[in-house]
């Protein structure tokens, strides 16, 4: 089928890029200009995120169904795919690169903050290799819904702008309806970035985007003794935050491949990502995890190994002496354990009420955990119970039913109480300060899924576009909304999601 004709349209939509990454050596990137669709339909445009990027929402709303499906390309945009390789499921890959999605450039945001703007399914690129560069409609409604759900959650993600339907299907198991997802980040390089320069010895290069990721992410370390340790320093407290963040709210990245991992910090790449229902450490939602390796308690150490590839990468830059820079990688590696162990423990208190320092504070958390997956208690409504029962004794009855043995509870409710007692707030500003920390709404799987199949089968997007507005602010009890914060029935279980390749 003959590609539609890239549109000009007489009064586009002005976007005013600066487009740093473009200005690197070619062999970081591979031009590569959007594929046109039949028939654009604009399914959802984030204008605040627009104003924020200093955008004028008004004319990309008029004109979004052409420009964010790649019809249209904004004055000024240099598209391009970026050059990476990675670590899949532990084996390595000298050269994956943005197969399917398109960096049209960047911005300087309101607070003076660079950002990307991506296209997520527009077509082949050179790094395609036997892909048709697409994406399917239900991917792109997923990470929509995830990344803002993300965001509004306060965990660092990549942003969406919008979200598109191509009017032509794409082939995967089944002939599926195509979409377009345009993404926002502060920056898509990634641990595989680094890889891809170091599988090919080019030290150079290493340099070049090192130097470049610390003036744009890490400026204040620029001046440093050792502005590579430090790099890789900074990076790898990012990460140990970012990680402890997603356990805090039950959330399973699905791919913590290392070409999945920012090295900005952000959460990236919503594949076959998901949010426990019931707690249970050792789950796994995605199809392509057949051996738990990014199962949700595990993550924590792949965190850990991720960062260590990247490590390897650096080595050249951090000390010419190999075995001293071997030396001190493995010390910022090592730094990584506490690291994540403190700021999990930090969030994990907050979420049942706890601020001071106490000995026994760890048990106690690992106490409820432990009840939660001996009863298959739901991860978030137990949290989001536990703040009431913090305001009132006599509202333990509706957490108390979360676990298949209520009484199994009660023991540690006894000792939690105890402990709360020697903290300065009162019930009521403990029940509020939780309420701010565990929300009340999650992306449920099972809703996304529903959103998914009621818009690829009927084209109806109401359920995504409820999710969107319950999601913006998850931690507000919503009455009108009350039943997209319930677990799902058992014949609505979702036990496997899936990549959107």
């Amino acid at each position: 089928m003959t590609s539609p004709a890239r549109e000009k349209p007489a009064h586009a939509a002005a976007i005013p890029f600066d487009n740093s990454y473009a200005r690197l050596p070619a062999h970081f990137h591979a031009s590569a200009d959007p594929t046109p669709v039949s028939e654009p339909w604009l399914i959802t445009f984030n204008r605040p995120l627009a104003d924020e990027l200093g955008l004028d929402a008004d004319a990309l709303e008029r004109e979004g169904a052409a420009i964010f499906s790649g019809n249209t390309v904004p004055e000024g945009a240099q598209p391009l795919g970026m050059a990476y390789a990675g670590h899949q499921f532990g084996q390595f890959v000298p050269l994956l690169g943005d197969g399917r999605a398109i960096l049209l450039g960047e911005v300087i945001d309101r607070n003076g903050k660079r950002r990307d703007i991506q296209l997520k399914g527009a077509g082949k690129t050179p790094y395609s290799r036997r892909g048709d560069g697409r994406a399917a409609l239900g991917p792109v409604l997923r990470e929509y819904i995830v990344s803002e759900a993300m965001f509004a959650l306060g965990i660092p993600a990549t942003r969406a702008l919008a979200a598109v339907v191509t009017g032509d299907p794409v082939y995967r198991e089944h002939v599926l309806p195509g979409g377009v997802i345009t993404r926002v980040a502060a920056s898509h390089i990634r641990v595989g970035t680094f890889q891809f320069l170091a599988a090919r010895g080019d030290t150079e290069g290493l340099k070049t985007l090192a130097d470049y990721v610390i003036d744009r992410h890490y400026p204040e370390i620029k001046d440093g003794e050792r502005p590579y340790l430090e790099l890789l320093k900074a990076v790898v407290e990012r990460q140990a935050s970012l990680i402890a963040r997603w356990l805090c709210v039950g959330f399973i990245h699905g791919v913590m491949n290392t070409d999945n991992c920012a090295v900005s910090g952000e959460t990236i790449d919503f594949g076959p990502c998901a949010f426990l229902d019931a707690y249970d450490p050792a789950k796994v939602f995605s199809s392509i995890d057949r051996g738990g390796r990014y199962a949700y308690g595990s993550q924590p150490a792949i965190g850990q190994w991720n960062m260590a590839r990247l490590a390897e990468t650096l080595l050249p830059l951090i000390c010419p002496e190999p075995s001293e820079a071997v030396n001190l990688a493995n010390d910022a590696i090592a730094g990584y354990g506490p690291q994540f162990q403190n700021h999990w423990l930090a969030g994990m208190k907050a979420k049942i009420g706890l601020y001071a320092e106490e000995d026994g504070d760890l048990d106690l958390v690992q106490g409820l955990l432990t009840a939660m997956h001996r009863n298959e208690a739901d991860f978030t409504l137990t949290f989001r119970r536990l703040c009431d029962a913090a305001e009132n004794d006599a509202n333990d009855g509706p957490l108390r039913e979360l676990f298949a043995d209520p009484t199994d509870i009660d023991a540690w409710l006894l000792a939690w109480r105890e402990r709360t007692g020697r903290e300065t707030l009162s019930d009521a500003q403990t029940a509020a300060a939780m309420r701010t920390v565990n929300p009340a709404f999650i992306p449920r799987n099972h809703r996304i899924e529903q959103a998914i199949r009621a818009a690829e089968d009927d084209g109806d997007f109401s359920l995504f576009e409820a999710l969107l507005e319950v999601l913006a602010k998850p931690y507000e009890d919503q009455p009108a909304f009350a039943p997209l914060a319930e677990p799902p029935l058992p014949d609505e279980r979702v036990l496997r999601t899936f990549c959107g390749t």
